[in-house]
Formats: structure tokens, C-alpha cells, sequence
């Protein structure tokens, strides 16, 4: 005869079985738990891989205006650095059928945020070499003020020196002694604002 199996011993041997399940499929979820709330390691250099698009203004062929042009840029952490790459791309000139506002020989000193105002310290070879007339001194003042302004929002108006001293004038025409706002009406094909209709006066 064929001996009976002890019941207790049954009882045992599954019990063991579901501990080491259990413990088994612990040790998993402990690591599924593990690996989430570490986040992967990224390498530095691959952070700050590729180029930040930002819009630039020049003058129209026609010198009737200025126009967008996409540009591409490296990324940058400081807000001086990024302002710094703007005037740097605009003094390169346009990569389109468009005029260049700033010369190409042309300096600046630095560019820096002050609250919501960035000041733009030029050279004084760049205001010597920028060409005279009211639309070019124009173009040129509102091209950067636009540039910077329109790629960083948080940057209101823009504060114009040179050798980090006052400015009046760039060349006789426009007043830069105070902060200048942007003005995307210069901006050709935008809409104008209206003309303001003056009331004749009955003597």
C-alpha cells in the first residue's frame, strides 16, 4: 500500500510558495518605484542641443518699412547673452532680399535688462558708421527695440547709449533720450494707425 500524504505538510508547502511569490513580486514593485522616482541622468551637452528661432527686423528693399526675418540662434541661459546674439545677428545684416539696418563694421558695448527695460550701450564707431538720414536712423533704432521686444516680452522698452553715456540722437533725427517702446506699425503691410483730423477753429 501506497502511504497517505501528511494534510500539514500540504498546507506548508503552498504556504511557502505564496511567501516566495510575495516576496518576489515585492522586489519588483520596489524597483518599478525606484526607477520612477529617479529621473534619468541627460547628459549636459545634449541639454542645450539645438538652435532657438527668433525674428529679427530689417528695412524693405524699397525702404518703405521694415520686415520679419526668421534667424536661427544658439541657445542661451542670461538674458545679456541672448540680447547680445540680437544686435550681433543684426549687425551681421539679412540673409534674405532685405537692407541691412546696422553697419556691418558697427559696435556696441553691452546689453543688459533692468527690470523691463533693456539698455543698449553702443560704440561710438557704430553711430559713425550708421548712415545718415531720418528713415536709416529709424529703421535702425526701431529694428533693434522691436527685435529684442518681440523675442522677449518681458522686456518693455529700450534704453539707447553710447560709451555709457546719454543719447540724444542717433543722427540728428530721432530723440533717444528716453526709453523707446516698440512700434510694429513700422512694420511694412501693417495696419496704420488713423490720421488724427484737426478741427478748424471759427475765428
Amino acid at each position: 500500500m501506497k502511504g497517505r500524504k501528511s494534510p500539514r505538510r500540504g498546507v506548508w508547502v503552498i504556504g511557502l510558495a505564496f511567501l516566495i511569490l510575495a516576496m518576489f513580486l515585492g522586489a519588483l514593485i520596489f524597483r518599478k518605484h525606484e526607477r520612477a522616482a529617479t529621473p534619468p541622468s541627460i547628459p549636459a551637452a545634449s541639454q542645450n542641443a539645438g538652435l532657438v528661432t527668433v525674428t529679427l527686423f530689417f528695412a524693405s528693399q524699397s525702404g518703405d518699412g521694415l520686415v520679419r526675418e526668421g534667424r536661427e540662434i544658439d541657445p542661451c541661459d542670461e538674458l545679456s547673452v541672448c540680447f547680445e546674439e540680437i544686435l550681433e545677428e543684426l549687425i551681421n545684416g539679412p540673409i534674405g532680399d532685405l537692407a541691412p539696418v546696422l553697419p556691418l563694421t558697427g559696435m556696441f558695448n553691452s546689453v543688459r535688462l533692468d527690470n523691463v527695460t533693456a539698455r543698449v550701450d553702443f560704440a561710438q564707431e557704430l553711430l559713425d558708421a550708421l548712415p545718415s538720414g531720418s528713415n536709416s536712423e529709424l529703421y535702425a533704432a526701431y529694428a533693434v527695440v522691436n527685435s529684442i521686444c518681440m523675442n522677449y516680452p518681458q522686456v518693455q522698452q529700450v534704453v539707447f547709449t553710447v560709451d555709457g553715456k546719454p543719447l540724444a540722437t542717433l543722427k540728428g533725427h530721432l530723440d533717444t533720450s528716453s526709453p523707446i517702446t516698440p512700434d510694429f506699425s513700422l512694420e511694412k503691410g501693417a495696419a496704420k494707425p488713423p490720421a488724427k483730423k484737426v478741427k478748424n477753429e471759427k475765428k
